[in-house]
């Protein structure tokens, strides 16, 4: 049994009284830290986050009828009388017309929650990771997810996909939290998030629900036939959270509630299964990001500059991560955090690369927070390792192959830029020659690696 020895210090008590045990401080490095990152992600994304204005028109018109009547905002109505929904479910309305509601309807009273579940998404990015690889590797997956351009551009816009995103995001940690203890209850959270992920972009909001579930029948530290109770709780769990409002619209007689916009024949179903689903991926799209359906796709146009030059590290980092752990017991957190992460990211990313019918940049934002979570997992792991050359080189590779690919993004199109596209090279092969060397002090490796 490990015991901790504590220093010794000279007795200031008087004699004869008892000595009251210290309370931790609430404000711990650690914690201070976390706070100067959530505010730093605050300050991001809420400046001047009116310069976007009315932003998606098309939604909101929606969060302003939302705003002033409740069957509009119940069924994420266009129009004030009712007359048809918009194309997706009314999850991320319900928030931006509440809003309305209550601070009167504004770009700033629509705009303002959607920047707050950006800074919800960092911060639960942090807790998750931290849990698998630590405090540092927390705050790296958490300030990663908060500076890539995707999720800057998402967390300041009027789209469904930052509910969907905070919510995926909140079914993860529910998964890490299950993985690590080992209670039914964490799962049946995560199962209740990614329902109402369902509620705010359909299947785009449960892709990732294959990958959670087999992570945690592998490797939840309780005997199987628990985990697959536990799984059972939390399908429940689920089909509750995101059924109910597919029922209540079938119960809802159709002449009185707005037309469910979208679909063929006014039913959620149909717009489930047929225009936001298979139609996206077996459709037939148009214009330039679908002419390069592929593997590519991720690594070029916007996609590129929004979230692929990210993509080699990630795929890197979780083979890195998977490796390091090899011999690992079957309930590993570690190993079971880079497959929950990296499965998500290589699943959802898979998807978004194979699409034939209408795909935009921004669906990128979906892979954004288990990238973020990925490529510090697998950073840990190889730092961790850093006194075996071998390692040493995977570290620095997980950060060059981020520099090396923005470095040939930035090489053409409307983002071109000379000195950033040289700047971004030379930091990346500088910093990850600092990790490499045997002589570099260990903290100057590590900044090295993270400013990298």
């Amino acid at each position: 049994m490990t015991q901790t020895v504590e220093a010794w210090e000279p007795s200031t008590q008087p004699l004869g009284v008892e000595p009251q045990p210290r309370r931790p401080s609430f404000f711990t490095a650690e914690r201070v830290r976390l706070a100067i990152l959530l505010l730093a992600t605050a300050v991001l994304y809420l400046r001047n986050v009116t310069v976007n204005g009315m932003a998606n028109q098309y939604y909101a018109a929606a969060a302003q009828a939302g705003s002033q009547d409740w069957k509009a905002l119940l069924f994420g109505a266009v129009d004030v009388n009712g007359f048809i929904t918009v194309d997706k479910p009314p999850l991320s309305l319900w928030v931006m017309g509440l809003s309305g509601q209550v601070f009167g309807f504004s770009s700033a009273s629509m705009l303002v929650p959607q920047a707050l579940m950006g800074v919800a998404a960092v911060a639960l990015t942090y807790g998750a990771v931290r849990r698998i690889s630590g405090p540092w590797a927390g705050l790296l997956a958490g300030a990663t997810l908060a500076a890539t351009p995707v999720a800057a551009l998402l967390f300041r816009f009027n789209d469904p996909d930052a509910a969907m995103v905070l919510l995926m995001t909140a079914g993860a940690y529910g998964t890490v939290r299950a993985l690590q203890s080992g209670r039914g209850r964490w799962l049946a959270f995560a199962g209740v998030a990614l329902g109402l992920a369902f509620l705010a972009k359909m299947l785009e909001g449960v892709m990732a629900l294959p990958v959670f579930a087999a992570v945690y029948l592998v490797a939840a530290p309780v005997r199987l036939r628990v985990r697959i109770g536990h799984l059972a709780g939390a399908a429940v769990a689920f089909v509750l959270s995101a059924g109910w409002y597919v029922v209540l619209t079938m119960a809802w007689p159709a002449a009185s509630r707005p037309y469910l916009g979208g679909s063929t024949d006014d039913t959620f179903m149909n717009l489930v299964l047929g225009y936001n689903g298979m139609a996206r991926v077996v459709g037939r799209g148009h214009g330039a990001e679908m002419r390069s359906q592929g593997p590519l796709r991720l690594l070029s146009g916007e996609f590129g500059y929004e979230i692929g030059w990210l993509v080699p590290a990630a795929v890197l980092a979780t083979v890195a991560a998977v490796l390091a752990r090899g011999r690992a017991p079957r309930t590993d957190l570690v190993r079971a955090g880079a497959l929950l992460f990296g499965g998500w990211f290589l699943l959802v990313g898979t998807v978004l690369s194979v699409m034939h019918g209408t795909v935009h940049p921004y669906y990128s934002l979906s892979i954004a927070p288990p990238v973020a979570a990925v490529v510090a997992i697998g950073l840990q792991q190889a730092w961790s390792r850093r006194e075996d050359l071998r390692w040493r080189v995977v570290a620095a590779a997980i950060p060059l192959s981020a520099g090396l690919c923005g470095w040939w993004l930035l090489g053409g199109g409307a983002l071109s830029a000379p000195w950033l596209r040289w700047a971004v090279l030379l930091l990346a092969v500088v910093s990850s020659v600092a990790v490499v060397w045997p002589a570099a002090p260990r903290r100057v490796a590590l900044a090295a690696a993270v400013l990298a």
